[in-house]
């Protein structure tokens, strides 16, 4: 029997939102526009997604107000998260913390965010995304995202696409990538 393509059956919000961010890259997208990534090209460039399958996710994520489509040149769009799509943060970050600290293996994953504008100095940010120094839940716009290792210091493989170049430099969230 084929999945269905909803949770009509299910009075939960949990299940309304999954209708939206739980089909399978739409999380490593909404990552991406986290990230600074605007473009299609970038997009699937970076996320190695068939053209189809980016087409659909990022239509489903305008379609729902979580991204919004803005043209930057004649013919050529960019997807920028809107208020909605901000909120989606908290989450994101913690489904990220999840995979370093259970799914990646010995000392976790590499990429780490730290509240720039925090009043009190900034810190790595804590479990729910929130600022550990301050006590608050940062917007995105105020934090800043490093690797903790280079890339070349692991046994992962090595993108070398633009994207994950840019990637590998400290850069504020929401900040278009060069």
């Amino acid at each position: 029997m084929p999945l269905g393509q909803n949770y009509d059956r299910q009075d939960c919000a949990l299940a309304r939102a999954l209708e939206i961010v739980g089909e399978r890259w739409t999380l490593l997208v909404l990552r991406d526009c986290f990230f600074g990534v605007r473009r299609f090209a970038d997009l699937r460039a970076h996320l190695d997604i068939p053209r189809a399958v980016l087409s659909d996710r990022l239509a489903t994520l305008v379609d729902a107000g979580l991204l919004a489509r803005r043209n930057y040149a004649p013919g050529r769009d960019e997807y920028v998260l809107t208020d909605t799509g901000l909120d989606l943060w908290p989450a994101v970050y913690s489904l990220a913390r999840f995979g370093d600290r259970h799914l990646v293996g010995p000392g976790g994953g590499r990429r780490r965010f730290r509240h720039a504008d925090c009043p009190e100095g900034g810190a790595e940010l804590a479990a729910g995304a929130v600022c550990p120094a301050c006590g608050t839940l940062p917007a995105p716009s105020s934090l800043e995202t490093y690797l903790l290792v280079p890339a070349a210091d692991t046994d992962r493989p090595v993108r070398d696409d633009a994207v994950s170049v840019a990637l590998r430099r400290p850069h504020r969230l929401l900040a278009p990538l060069p």
